[in-house]
């Protein structure tokens, strides 16, 4: 089953890093004919799908279980990928990444609750072990793309990535999984009863900023490199280097648990995460920005998942539910950070619009202060 949800969350991955990877690309831009303010758009899009599915899939797991959640997102990716491959407009683009953002938080979900429930009080190393494979699938898509860029084309690249996507959607067709938690229907009261727990206010505006800065960083900074003069590819593995840092982050962060608390390392890595968004704000050189890059992912890479695993910890009844909303709300930092800055980018320059991930992860550590202070034995 852990393999399952590492399948599922892998895709997620490679669906959130696809923007910033082909935004990155002028040959892209030029095909989809797409300015600064509509590549932020389409980060709009695909973020309001992500969340869309996510307010819905968590208590439709709870009711119905994982298979069905993991099966038809798993197929809604693979149309968006296939879709886009040929895609000429803005328009089609705009479809495609609806149906991308629909699925991969169906997958997104799904895949964390099932980990979640089947590790119970391992969940905090196992869910950054999960975690790890979602950096290893959005590494994957800017690694590849810079390393065969002469081999294989763009589209090429996708039709690959929806062939992979078509091949789990296959998989989860002929696995078992577990049964679900509830035989009842959907229940509107069970969304609000999780609003109203104790302290998932907090953990939930936390999500919202972390969510924002990751989409943020991980959307923007081949663009950024590119208005620094350097070439598609040079840009593109500044890209690969951010994710390559989450994926060594999230790795680092199964060891540190074992040695410190969730909230002293979401504390800190949230400390982290500051200096690395400002070196990314400062940056006048290509090395100067993939090191901020490097740093920011690190830093990143523990904060999401152990939050989860602190909200697991905290709220173990109606789990599909309670991180269904925590990732509804995360994604609404991620749907709106990336539009803002791409249309600050628009007004006032990009670097102008890289002071929100700054002024984010500066929120991000007085909200994980807070957590601790309240639970500092966690």
């Amino acid at each position: 089953m852990f393999l399952a949800a590492c399948a599922g969350i892998f895709l997620f991955g490679i669906v959130l890093a696809l923007l910033g990877t082909l935004f990155g690309l002028p040959e892209v831009r030029a095909r989809l004919r797409v300015n600064l303010g509509q590549q932020g758009d389409l980060f709009l899009i695909l973020y309001f799908g992500v969340f869309l599915s996510s307010l819905v899939a968590g208590p439709l797991i709870d009711r119905m279980g994982n298979k069905l959640v993991l099966m038809v997102s798993a197929l809604l990716v693979t149309a968006g990928l296939g879709g886009f491959a040929p895609a000429q407009s803005f328009g089609a683009a705009a479809t495609c990444v609806a149906l991308l953002g629909l699925g991969g938080g169906g997958l997104n979900i799904a895949a964390n609750v099932l980990v979640s429930d089947l590790y119970g009080a391992d969940r905090g190393p196992m869910l950054n072990a999960l975690g790890m494979f979602y950096a290893i699938g959005a590494l994957g898509i800017p690694l590849l793309a810079a390393s065969l860029s002469t081999l294989l084309p763009i589209r090429g690249l996708l039709l690959c990535a929806a062939v992979l996507a078509a091949l789990t959607t296959i998989a989860y067709s002929a696995l078992r999984f577990p049964p679900a938690r509830e035989s009842k229907g959907f229940a509107m009261r069970d969304l609000l009863q999780v609003a109203r727990y104790p302290g998932m206010a907090l953990i939930a505006a936390l999500l919202f900023f972390e969510a924002g800065n990751e989409s943020s960083i991980g959307g923007w900074v081949s663009s950024f490199a590119g208005s620094l003069g350097v070439d598609a590819t040079t840009a593109t593995w500044v890209l690969a280097g951010f994710w390559a840092a989450m994926t060594a982050g999230r790795l680092l962060a199964t060891w540190l648990l074992e040695h410190i608390g969730k909230t002293q390392l979401v504390l800190a890595s949230a400390a982290g995460s500051v200096a690395g968004c400002a070196l990314v704000l400062a940056a006048r050189s290509i090395a100067g920005l993939a090191a901020g890059a490097a740093l920011a992912g690190l830093c990143f890479a523990a904060v999401f998942p152990t939050t989860l695993g602190i909200a697991g910890d905290r709220y173990p009844q109606l789990s599909g539910t309670v991180f269904g909303l925590l990732f509804s709300v995360g994604l609404l930092g991620g749907m709106c950070f990336p539009w803002a800055i791409g249309h600050l980018g628009t007004w006032f320059g990009m670097r102008q619009g890289l002071l929100l991930p700054l002024a984010s992860a500066t929120l991000i550590c007085a909200l994980a202060a807070l957590i601790r202070s309240r639970d500092p034995h966690s």
